[in-house]
């Protein structure tokens, strides 16, 4: 079975080791002290089940291992601030391995590594869960070669999953602080795979246990780094909670999974030209709203607009690899579909689903359709709008049918936008049909247009 790795991060934000008073330890302290060393700190070619009592005249031993690798007063002696180290939550992990990377420096072989999460915790929602998981492994693929990719059925090179007490291996959780999550080192079977305590209060700031942190402390094990007794690297094993907001992968960790797969270099290909967003004859290729943000597609790009987060421009294939430009887009139900030519993608957030691109005529469409110009739902209805040249056609998302009677021609049911669409999205209540660099703002209920705007004035070029 692969090695078997943990995270154990600490719950203050900076904490300072004075020289430990000592104490005259309890047996209740020393039972800590034992089950913490022979845990943490047993010999590798010591037996799983060797006696007890053989372990304890090696005690002064493990202590002084542990107290070395903390930066404590080396003493033999389970001195106050000893204790206290023991008592603070951390990874799963034995802390005796050499320094980077785990005996024998096992690494994935291929370039493309699928994760697959299996059980959910109920703390946070499953997109929330599913994000941040794709968070902890782009700090690593931004630095090395390897690229990561969500799978939902099938088994997975890591399976992840969040599960109290006994979960299914040989090293169950112990309930609130303490182990936080273990994970295993790269290899066949059940090499890499990842756990979480549910037990723990998993959050997305620095109130309980901040899950991008303990997962990318996981995913480095899951690739094959051991512990670092840099204080300042992901992989020190105790719980440290510091700000996530543009969080990038220590210098320590960064160098040693570079030691391991090398460093990613960018490709001399070119990319699309950055679009200029402040001209007013700009045309977009596609628009939608994805998870609260608007999102604006224009020559294998797209400009981000979010209300709290402002404007930010980004290559499509940066974000969905397997898209290099976009014809059309629809957000419904969290489920974002987008279009190029003949063939649509389902992504959820930054993740490309399993099993695409399919062909449109999955939709209904006649084979002659070879491109949509623009796609938008309507939340009122409960069908998605599809724009083809001067032509429309309904789609009922609860039935997954097109609406009998279409394609219907554009400027005779939707008076005043034009004769085509170029692109189109929902915002509050309102649809935007975009023809050229011309805009309308439509009221669906009514049939009306309510204002004409230019596309550039979404790009705070006002």
């Amino acid at each position: 079975m692969a090695h078997l790795t943990a995270l154990s991060l600490t719950l203050a934000v900076f904490l300072t080791f004075c020289n430990g008073a000592p104490t005259t330890a309890s047996q209740e302290d020393r039972q800590i002290a034992e089950a913490y060393l022979s845990q943490f700190y047993r010999d590798p070619n010591e037996t799983k089940f060797r006696s007890r009592m053989k372990l304890v005249p090696d005690l002064e031993n493990k202590l002084k291992a542990m107290q070395e690798f903390f930066g404590l007063e080396v003493t033999g002696k389970l001195d106050s601030n000893t204790l206290e180290t023991m008592k603070l939550p951390r990874c799963g992990v034995t802390d005796v391995a050499k320094y980077g990377h785990f005996r024998g420096k096992p690494r994935w072989k291929h370039s493309v590594v699928t994760y697959r999460i299996t059980d959910y915790t109920s703390q946070l929602s499953k997109r929330e869960v599913d994000d941040t998981i794709a968070k902890a492994f782009k700090l690593y693929s931004d630095v090395i070669p390897l690229d990561f990719k969500q799978i939902y059925r099938g088994p997975a090179d890591i399976m992840i999953l969040f599960k109290a007490r006994y979960h299914g291996d040989f090293y169950p959780f112990d309930g609130p602080s303490g182990v936080l999550a273990h994970a295993n080192a790269p290899g066949p079977e059940q090499g890499g795979d990842t756990h979480f305590d549910d037990d723990e209060r998993w959050t997305l700031s620095s109130q309980g246990i901040n899950l991008l942190l303990v997962a990318a402390h996981e995913f480095g094990h899951a690739l094959g780094l051991d512990h670092s007794k840099d204080h300042s690297a992901l992989m020190y094993p105790n719980y440290r909670y510091v700000n996530t907001n543009g969080y990038i992968l220590p210098r320590d960790d960064r160098l040693g999974v570079q030691a391991l797969y090398g460093v990613r270099t960018s490709t001399n290909k070119p990319g699309p030209t950055p679009p200029e967003p402040c001209k007013p004859d700009l045309v977009f290729d596609a628009a939608t709203s994805i998870r609260g943000e608007l999102y604006f597609f224009k020559n294998g790009h797209y400009w981000k607009k979010g209300y709290y987060s402002g404007l930010s421009l980004h290559e499509i294939k940066s974000t969905w690899p397997s898209i290099d430009s976009v014809d059309a887009a629809y957000e419904f139900r969290d489920i974002s579909f987008l279009f190029k030519g003949k063939q649509y993608w389902a992504v959820e957030g930054s993740t490309t689903l399993p099993g695409y691109p399919k062909p449109i005529t999955k939709f209904g469409f006649p084979t002659y359709v070879r491109k949509i110009d623009a796609a938008v739902y309507v939340k009122s209805t409960g069908r998605t709008l599809f724009f083809v040249g001067t032509k429309y056609w309904s789609f009922n998302e609860r039935t997954a049918q097109m609406d009998r009677g279409f394609p219907k021609t554009i400027q005779h049911n939707f008076r005043g936008i034009g004769s085509r669409v170029d692109a189109a999205f929902e915002n509050y209540g309102y649809l935007y049909f975009s023809e050229g660099s011309r805009q309308t703002e439509y009221n669906f209920a009514s049939r009306r247009v309510n204002r004409v705007l230019l596309n550039y004035a979404w790009l705070d070029c006002y």
